[in-house]
């Protein structure tokens, strides 16, 4: 997993992703869903965070290399069901 993902805002909810591995650089549009980023209940998280932290989550469960190129977090909530939902409020408001 890369220590860090850069992450550059796009505009209209849409941000790059990149991130380093062991084989190269790997660059993935992800799209905050401000539906999902409404039910995380994390009012002090922006959405670059809620972007990064998701990047995060990803890398945990899939080889980066692996991440598709686009991502929409409408997506990630309905693979991972409730333990991303649970999971994100958790790591972003720090409980």
């Amino acid at each position: 997993m890369p220590e860090q993902f850069q992450i550059e805002p796009m505009g209209d909810h849409d941000y790059l992703v990149r991130a380093r591995y062991s084989g190269g650089v790997i660059e993935s549009r992800f799209q905050a869903s401000p539906a999902v980023v409404g039910e995380l209940d994390a009012a002090e998280a922006d959405e670059q965070q809620v972007i990064e932290e998701t990047a995060l989550y990803l890398a945990e469960r899939q080889p980066v290399m692996d991440l598709p190129p686009l991502v929409d977090l409408d997506d990630v909530a309905a693979a991972y069901g409730d333990h991303y939902i649970k999971e994100m409020s958790q790591r972003l408001t720090g409980s």
